[in-house]
């Protein structure tokens, strides 16, 4: 991933830091700056580079990992796991179980109508 791409965080910008920076690095993974499999620069390089505290960094790499974005290795650190269009998959259904259990219905009954809706 270029320096250059994660550059791009604006204090004047009511989104917040966090969010900035995960929208930088999902914005490399899509740009093709950061292939799937490729390991990330350690958290403290990226804050230093884009000037905000590692902890802001840290918690922008947990959203993509719970998009499906990114996995952490113990030992590996942070890699490229997917593409922002998985991410935004994984997002919806994570909307979608969670609008399921609100009516009611258990994730194994969810299974049994996706699969019935070919």
């Amino acid at each position: 991933m270029t320096s250059t791409m994660l550059e791009h965080i604006d204090r004047s910008d009511p989104t917040s830091l966090h969010d900035q920076v995960a929208a930088q690095i999902r914005r490399a993974i899509a740009d093709g700056e950061a292939q799937a499999g490729e390991r990330l620069p350690p958290a403290g390089d990226l804050a230093a580079v884009m000037g905000v505290n590692t902890n802001t960094v840290l918690r922008a790499l947990r959203a993509l990992r719970e998009e499906g974005l990114l996995e952490f290795r113990r030992g590996l650190g942070v890699r490229v796991s997917g593409t922002p269009q998985r991410g935004a998959v994984i997002a919806r259904a994570r909307d979608l179980v969670g609008f399921a259990r609100q009516q009611g219905y258990q994730p194994e009954e969810l299974i049994s109508i996706i699969q019935g809706i070919r």
